[in-house]
């Protein structure tokens, strides 16, 4: 049986499909084609490069501060804090605060090929032609400009030229690309790591990025309710994360914790579907 895995974008909350990656391996069952947009297409690349689900997280742990006094400790690093102002100098004159191939450049070393066709598993990443509002799909070629176009949220990252186009983020017009395994693969897991969380009694006014980043969230939400309507995948697995921020850094291990219950799932799942044992 051929499984696909879609992972969807979110930023900080895209973390939570590590668990979901170490479920596959426990299992023993890797993906037979992967899907990802934005946080989702940089974990697929590394997986299906050939890193285990723990070796990301591992690596993921050892990049990422525990709190912002980690971060501050970090940046004295001379060289550490010349890498990251370079990543974030405002780029406003081409449609962004950040830029994507510096941020994708921090991460290079992790990623051991150059193009798709030297991954292990196959790949397909999502991104939006800005002016014409189309998907386009990445699976051959250079693979850092794909991830640099699927991660280019518009008004934060700077939009990626490819191929004639200009791109931006692929979450715009498909958040979790579970329709694009379908060709592939027999089942497809998909995994929404932006799914709301249970509503509270007192909510405060958000400020300026999240109100803006928010509305990305409910535009997000009005697609997704129609896609799984139509042609839902064989499980579709929700995180309840959209209370944390896509660049809330500080909220890692609490996005990684969150995602062992998705990660148990689809352990079950994967267990059911290849009469393998679920691992305690």
């Amino acid at each position: 049986m051929r499984i696909g895995l879609a992972l969807g974008g979110g930023g900080v909350r895209g973390l939570a499909h590590i668990p979901v990656l170490e479920a596959f391996d426990a299992v023993g069952v890797p993906p037979a084609a992967i899907a990802g947009t934005s946080m989702g297409a940089i974990l697929g690349a590394l997986y299906a490069a050939g890193r285990t689900g723990r070796a990301i997280r591992r690596r993921v742990r050892s990049r990422s501060p525990a709190s912002l006094d980690a971060w501050r400790r970090r940046l004295r690093n001379r060289a550490a804090l010349a890498g990251w102002l370079r990543a974030i100098r405002p780029d406003l004159r081409r449609g962004g605060v950040l830029r994507t191939d510096r941020v994708i450049g921090l991460l290079a070393d992790d990623l051991p090929c150059e193009t798709f066709e030297e991954l292990r598993i196959p790949l397909r990443v999502t991104a939006t032609d800005f002016w014409t509002g189309e998907e386009v799909v990445f699976d051959r070629g250079p693979l850092l400009s794909a991830l640099q176009a699927s991660m280019a949220v518009p008004g934060v990252f700077t939009p990626v030229e490819r191929d004639g186009r200009v791109l931006v983020d692929g979450g715009i017009v498909n958040l979790v690309p579970w329709n694009l395994l379908r060709d592939c693969c027999d089942r497809v897991i998909a995994v929404h790591v932006a799914a709301p969380v249970p509503p509270r009694d007192r909510r405060p006014v958000p400020n300026l990025a999240e109100a803006v980043l928010g509305a990305f969230d409910i535009g997000h939400a009005a697609l997704l309710a129609e896609r799984l309507r139509v042609s839902p995948p064989d499980l579709w697995v929700p995180v309840p994360l959209r209370d944390i921020g896509i660049f809330e850094f500080t909220r890692i291990e609490e996005a990684l914790r969150r995602g062992e219950a998705a990660a148990a799932q689809v352990r079950r799942t994967l267990a059911e579907w290849t009469g393998r044992d679920v691992p305690s």
